[in-house]
């Protein structure tokens, strides 16, 4: 068997035009070290077939396509999958660093202690792509460390997670509609060795098709109240009924955008806006000061 320092893992189904910008870049900027897997949904819109391509001509290593009971069940598969010694989890619409996640990769090999390590979060939504929020966890990571909370939330878009540690922290629970949401929960009480990286090593991209603006608002809040009772969590902006993304982890809402000035998806070249956030993260990331945080 192969040995790989990093798996990169995407979940995904029916979303093929979000699909070939992310993978295209993925594969472009992949490092013999570090392996990709898919596991799709058995999608009906080309996915499944593109896919199968690309595990046919190698640029892919591993595969599978059959239906999901849930969003956590399909992550679970992929992490299971995973062969890496560190997991980065790839969201199809996402937008990501991969000079930004390699030296998180490399602190992580270099720190075999660390569990789990998050950075800062850009945000957008496509409607206004040029509309980019900068966002953080920093302030309730440095409360956390210090024992003044006992949990806190952070998005899955900028997390890695060392493959071994899943003995400890366990998979997602497919009870959750926002999975990341009770996972970073349940990862930060369980006093998991987090460490957090200054820079960005994500953009969190908002659309109509993003998965939390299809769920039900009433059972997010009652699951909500039932992960602050687990997790001894007080809350903060990040609580579960603001959690404007199921990617988001810095809970800021996006700035509103005006009637006249909302695009429909299919008004949107996706191409041209994703050029944008790859240029931008490039450009954000050349900034000099981002530095590693441990708990201890």
């Amino acid at each position: 068997m192969t040995s790989y320092n990093m798996s990169y893992i995407i979940a995904t189904r029916n979303r093929l035009p979000f699909l070939k910008i992310t993978l295209s870049r993925l594969i472009d900027q992949r490092l013999p070290d570090e392996e990709i897997v898919v596991v799709d949904g058995n999608s009906t819109d080309g996915s499944k077939e593109y896919l199968q391509g690309l595990l046919d001509e190698g640029k892919i290593h591993q595969f599978i396509s059959e239906r999901d009971k849930n969003q956590a069940h399909a992550w679970n598969k992929a992490m299971l999958m995973a062969s890496g010694t560190i997991i980065k989890k790839i969201i199809d619409d996402d937008v990501f660093s991969y000079e930004a996640i390699r030296d998180c990769k490399n602190f992580m090999l270099q720190n075999p202690g660390v569990d789990v390590l998050i950075s800062n979060d850009l945000a957008s939504g496509l409607n206004d792509h040029q509309n980019i929020q900068q966002c953080s966890r920093l302030t309730q990571f440095e409360k956390w460390k210090g024992g003044l909370m006992p949990s806190f939330t952070f998005g899955d878009v900028h997390m890695l997670i060392r493959r071994t540690s899943l003995a400890y922290i366990g998979l997602y629970s497919i009870s959750f509609v926002m999975m990341d949401w009770e996972y970073s929960l349940r990862i930060s009480y369980l006093k998991a060795n987090i460490a957090y990286y200054t820079g960005y090593n994500a953009l969190s991209v908002d659309h109509p098709q993003t998965i939390s603006s299809l769920k039900d608002r009433m059972l997010i809040e009652e699951q909500g109240k039932k992960g602050c009772i687990f997790y001894e969590y007080a809350g903060d902006t990040a609580e579960i009924s603001a959690w404007s993304k199921l990617k988001i982890g810095a809970g800021k809402l996006l700035k509103p955008v005006k009637n006249d000035d909302v695009k429909q998806q299919g008004d949107i070249d996706i191409d041209a806006s994703y050029a944008f956030y790859y240029d931008y993260i490039r450009e954000i990331n050349k900034a000099q000061g981002f530095k590693f945080l441990t708990k201890d």
